[in-house]
């Protein structure tokens, strides 16, 4: 079959990879692609946002499969229009994209079919908002209520910093008009876990858990990012929890969704607060989420091609999900100043020092461990043939090993060969998963 693409990060890097591996696939694409894609898709100079060049497109290529991978084409209803034009897309439609693309919604629906999740209020007035915030006295989550890049979410330790939120949001437009809707939750701890289901209508199968690091720096300190590494799978969940998930979180929405007229096709991420034997929904993206789809890339074992067009057409039980026991690990190089200001256009230097040139002793022996390592572009550019920076996450460094330890070592041994200035990364990532397993050695 032939397959497009929509997007131009680490994830779609990872989706293309994957793809280009499929027996099913003769002809691949992505719009608009990056350096890294472009080596395995033709790159198709077309906006995601432009939907009617993109049905053109698809039309005159004859293509079979269209893969969604970033939220804003989502929100403006990229899905309704070829499903109007009859064309095959992996996604949710505007309406079901509201998991994501609002959190007061998500909340509704989350109340309605019974899923446990934080306790909150939505307000549309900042007055109301301070008000409301004047009088706790506990730590308090503020979220912008619409999409804002990954960055729209404010932990907030006491009375002065939520409302220093509220202004942020609201008064100061921080996140756009992400930010004229706001919801304050209580803030809830324990473990924070990603869960992905395949879904069609009411029918669901599990594709994989994953823990995220969104604090920019170590210890999971600072500002929210769109994440700075991920792995998976997670020791400390098994089976029983995936079952658990789909049981309590990810049916019942269906169900909800449904009820409401709004069947939801595509991939449910589910975000995760997991303390004790409770298990809470923080939010709910309506795609495939970066960093962890780098790492269930490399853990996917089948025909991704056939497993998503399975699900496109409600074919959901024909979607086979077969992953690999080994452990990924995925850690980002972000540019210097992320998530706040930062430049572009820098220089990236040691890559083929990973990938291609000539085998080193370091890759000698992760073959002889049996590690693979994959870089995947996030934001990168090529400059008068140089490849530069081009957006907050630069790359995304992705090993996978027989044992969770390895990967994490050899994907710190790749991240460490490729030089830019101002390069920044974590050096905690899969602490938790590490911890649970040396204290169960």
């Amino acid at each position: 079959m032939k397959v497009l693409v929509i997007g131009k990060g680490a994830r779609e890097h990872a989706l293309c990879w994957r793809l280009h591996q499929s027996q099913s696939v003769w002809g691949l694409y992505c719009a608009p692609g990056n350096p890294g894609i472009n080596q395995l898709a033709e790159p198709v100079a077309i906006a995601p946002g432009n939907v009617a060049g993109l049905i053109e497109f698809v039309r005159e290529r004859k293509i079979d499969l269209t893969i969604v991978g970033p939220e804003d084409p989502l929100f403006a209803g990229i899905v309704d229009q070829f499903q109007r034009a009859g064309l095959t897309i992996f996604g949710p439609t505007r309406a079901a994209a509201q998991l994501e693309t609002s959190k007061s919604f998500a909340k509704s629906v989350m109340a309605a079919a019974g899923v446990r999740t934080a306790a909150y209020r939505a307000f549309d007035d900042a007055g109301a908002a301070r008000e409301y915030v004047r009088g706790l006295d506990r730590p308090v989550v503020v979220k912008a209520d619409g999409l804002a890049l990954g960055k729209g979410v404010t932990i907030c330790p006491d009375r002065d910093s939520a409302l220093a939120a509220v202004d942020a949001a609201m008064t100061e437009a921080r996140f756009g008009a992400a930010g004229n809707r706001i919801v304050v939750e209580e803030f809830l701890t324990g473990e924070e876990v990603s869960f992905f289901a395949l879904c069609h209508g009411e029918h669901a199968i599990a594709f994989g858990v994953f823990q995220d690091h969104k604090a920019a720096f170590d210890g999971d300190r600072g500002p929210n990012t769109g994440g700075m590494g991920a792995y998976s799978p997670l020791p400390q969940f098994d089976a029983s929890f995936e079952e658990r998930v789909m049981r309590e979180v990810v049916r019942p929405v269906l169900r909800e969704m449904a009820a409401r007229a709004m069947p939801y096709t595509g991939l449910l991420f589910a975000g995760l607060m997991v303390a004790a034997d409770a298990i809470n929904v923080i939010e709910f993206n309506a795609r495939f989420g970066d960093p962890e789809t780098e790492a269930l890339m490399m853990r996917f074992d089948g025909d991704l091609a056939e497993t998503l067009h399975a699900a496109a057409e409600g074919r959901i039980g024909a979607a086979e999900v077969r992953l690999s026991p080994r452990s990924a690990v995925t850690v980002v190089l972000a540019s210097g100043g992320y998530p706040g200001d930062y430049r572009k256009g820098i220089a990236i230097t040691g890559l083929e020092k990973v990938e291609g040139g000539a085998p080193s002793d370091l890759k000698v022996a992760w073959a002889m461990k049996k590690i693979r390592v994959k870089v995947f572009h996030a934001g990168t550019a090529l400059k008068d043939g140089q490849l530069v920076t081009d957006g907050g996450r630069v790359l995304a460094v992705t090993a996978m090993a027989p044992e969770l330890e390895t990967a994490v070592a050899a994907a710190y041994q790749a991240a460490d060969l490729i030089e830019f200035e101002g390069k920044h990364l974590r050096r905690d990532i899969a602490h938790r998963g590490l911890a649970r397993r040396r204290a169960s050695a």
